[in-house]
């Protein structure tokens, strides 16, 4: 994404050293905290660990790096680590910019998080500016959330596809989404979103007489592997498949695959669609369908 100069974008642990430098930068130039900010202690090796583990982000301008975050998701919350901008590029929007990313990111979680210190009350300020309001404090912290919707309404083909284009951009290596919804719910037209979202080749159309369908990636990011698992009998032939082989290094998407796809990796997105009800469609609603969609981790 774009906000005028700046760019921000999803990194990996290839942007340790830019993210430790821009971090050092931005943390230095805050007030001496007592006890120190745990981000001083960093390394180049420690940031390449939590990037490898859960990803960030990396904002630029003009081409120069000076804003990043890190993820840590955990079941309560999505939370943003080591967030800062190195002081000459404060006032240009990269933090804002980095903000808007990190809720993209987050789609599928209930809410993002943060940890600010209290000496430091117009950081506070900041994150409340952006929707984010007080959880918890524990001294010298103070936890702010921001509750994300996890209900999308798709009246049309489009704003499924869409949808899944949103959740495609957020998707990395490792990360398995389970599909539910009954036979023309929308769920190929969904994984057809998150390829163009995950840039890998075109022509994601139903597995079902193949079962697996795997789709390269275009752009050096991970590939697509689509399986519906309508016709399998169970876990076994889903171990047929030989799909573990590709988990750590793909996206794997299954269809039907509630109750059966779960087993093969302990962190998910389990999306679900229904049909609207009746009595919430309009005379002029074509086939609205409702998205769940619920991360976990």
């Amino acid at each position: 994404m774009s906000r005028a100069d700046v760019t921000v974008r999803r990194v990996g642990p290839e942007a340790a050293a830019d993210v430790l430098a821009v971090v050092r930068a931005a943390f230095g130039a805050r007030p001496p905290l007592d006890p120190p900010a745990d981000a001083m202690a960093d390394t180049e090796e420690t940031v390449a660990a939590d990037l490898a583990a859960y990803g960030g982000l990396l904002a630029t301008l003009d081409g120069r790096p000076v804003g990043t975050l890190v993820f840590k998701p955990l079941p309560e919350a999505f939370y943003l680590r080591r967030f800062g901008v190195v002081p000459d590029a404060q006032g240009h929007g990269v933090a804002a910019a980095l903000v808007d990313a990190a809720v993209d990111a987050a789609i599928g979680h209930a809410c993002v998080g943060v940890l600010a210190r209290e000496e430091l009350p117009a950081t506070i300020g900041f994150w409340e500016r952006h929707g984010f309001e007080e959880a918890d404090r524990r001294p010298p912290y103070v936890e702010l959330r921001r509750a994300l919707p996890t209900s999308y309404d798709a009246p049309d083909a489009d704003a499924m596809r869409d949808l899944g284009t949103r959740v495609g951009a957020a998707l990395r290596a490792g990360d398995l989404v389970v599909l539910t919804g009954e036979l023309g719910a929308g769920k190929t037209t969904f994984t057809q979103g998150l390829g163009e979202g995950l840039g890998v080749r075109g022509g994601v159309t139903s597995p079902t007489f193949v079962i697996a369908r795997v789709h390269p990636s275009l752009d050096h990011g991970p590939d697509l592997v689509h399986v519906d698992a309508y016709r399998l009998g169970g876990i076994e032939e889903l171990d047929d498949l030989d799909l573990d082989t590709s988990l750590d290094t793909a996206v794997t998407v299954v269809e039907w695959g509630a109750g059966l796809a779960e087993a093969l990796a302990e962190q998910r997105l389990d999306v679900t669609i229904t049909r609207a009800l009746a009595d919430e469609v309009g005379v002029d609603d074509a086939d609205p369908r409702r998205v769940e969609l619920r991360r976990v981790v």
